[in-house]
């Protein structure tokens, strides 16, 4: 079972199912991901593979060369087996009708209002009304005397690590390294996605 995968994001669209049932899709492209390097129970106190994806040759100041990726990711395995420094890992090894858990950096949206950021109602918008957009009253009376933590307020909004568990897989084009996944994935088109096999079960 592979370990997992990186991805990037194409965009949203959709599939119709052999019984004509439209469903949602986001489609990712996976470039084949090398297998950096390993990490082992003896040495590392856990057994784990590094992929990265994005191969870049860097030149120190001394004239030496070493390769660095765009993305790298790693994910904890059972066993090492199959696994080998330098080996490639494409789409074909997450296989349709399957489910993965995708983790992506949803899209920032800057600094933001309660209305925005928390679905405030906000205040009426009438021309005599001074309290539009406001958070309203956060004060305490003389107990406790301040404002007590965890408050929805105005902040930056977005650009959070978000995981969506049991995904499936609807479909696969290994020759293209194109996956399907049910339903929107966090994150704007171009950007990282990584996905880990959770089972191989038909989950359409």
């Amino acid at each position: 079972m592979p370990a997992g995968l990186i991805t990037t994001k194409i965009g949203m669209s959709r599939i119709f199912l052999s019984g004509g049932e439209a469903v949602p899709v986001t489609y990712l492209r996976a470039q084949p991901n090398t297998v950096i390097r390993l990490k082992t129970q003896e040495k590392d106190g856990y057994n784990a593979v590094v992929l990265g994806v994005g191969e870049r040759r860097k030149k120190t100041r001394n004239g030496k060369e070493h390769m660095t990726y765009v993305a790298e990711r790693e994910w904890k395995v059972d066993s090492l087996e199959g696994y080998q420094a330098g080996t490639q890992i494409t789409a074909e090894t997450i296989p349709a009708e399957s489910l993965v858990t995708v983790t992506g950096v949803s899209k920032g949206k800057g600094f933001q209002g309660v209305m925005k950021r928390y679905g405030f109602k906000g205040g009426p918008a009438s021309h005599g009304s001074h309290f539009h957009r406001e958070p309203g009253s956060i004060g305490m009376r003389a107990h406790p005397g301040r404002v007590l933590k965890g408050h929805r307020m105005a902040g930056h909004m977005g650009k959070d690590t978000v995981t969506l568990r049991k995904r499936p897989v609807i479909a696969l084009d290994a020759e293209k390294g194109i996956l399907a996944i049910k339903g929107p994935i966090p994150g704007p088109n171009g950007s990282t996605v990584y996905l880990t096999l959770e089972s191989s079960s038909s989950a359409a």
